[in-house]
C-alpha cells in the first residue's frame, strides 16, 4: 500500500514539475458549466492534440506525467491527471486553453469520459 503511494505521489510530482507552466496561471481555477454533450473525437481529442502533443510534451516518444496522450486509452487513463492539470491552468505548459476548450475537456471527463 505505501509503495503505491509513494508511486502515485511520484507520478503527480512528475506530471506538475516535469511540464507545467512555472507561473502557474493559464485560466484555470474558474468554475466550468457543462451544457450538451462533448464528443471525444469531435470537442477533446482535436483540443489534446494542437495543445498537448503538438508541443512535444505529450507526444508519441513523451515521459513527462502520464506520457504520450495520442490515444484515446492513453488520454482515458490519464483522465484524472488531465482534469487537474487542465482545470488548475498548469497545463498546457506552452499556452492556455480557453474557457470553452478547458469546459470541453473538464465536461468529458466529468460525464464518464466517454469514447465517442
Amino acid at each position: 500500500m505505501k509503495k503505491t503511494i509513494v508511486v502515485l505521489a511520484i507520478v503527480v510530482i512528475g506530471v506538475v514539475a516535469g511540464c507545467s507552466k512555472s507561473s502557474g496561471g493559464g485560466g484555470g481555477g474558474a468554475p466550468v458549466t457543462c451544457t450538451g454533450t462533448q464528443s471525444f473525437s469531435a470537442d477533446v481529442n482535436p483540443i489534446i492534440q494542437a495543445n498537448c502533443t503538438s508541443s512535444g510534451c505529450h507526444d508519441a516518444t513523451s515521459s513527462n506525467g502520464p506520457g504520450a496522450l495520442m490515444t484515446y486509452q492513453r488520454i482515458f487513463d490519464a483522465r484524472a491527471l488531465i482534469r487537474s492539470a487542465v482545470n488548475s491552468g498548469t497545463m498546457p505548459k506552452n499556452g492556455s486553453l480557453s474557457a470553452a476548450q478547458r469546459a470541453a475537456i473538464i465536461c468529458w471527463i466529468d460525464s464518464g469520459a466517454p469514447n465517442n
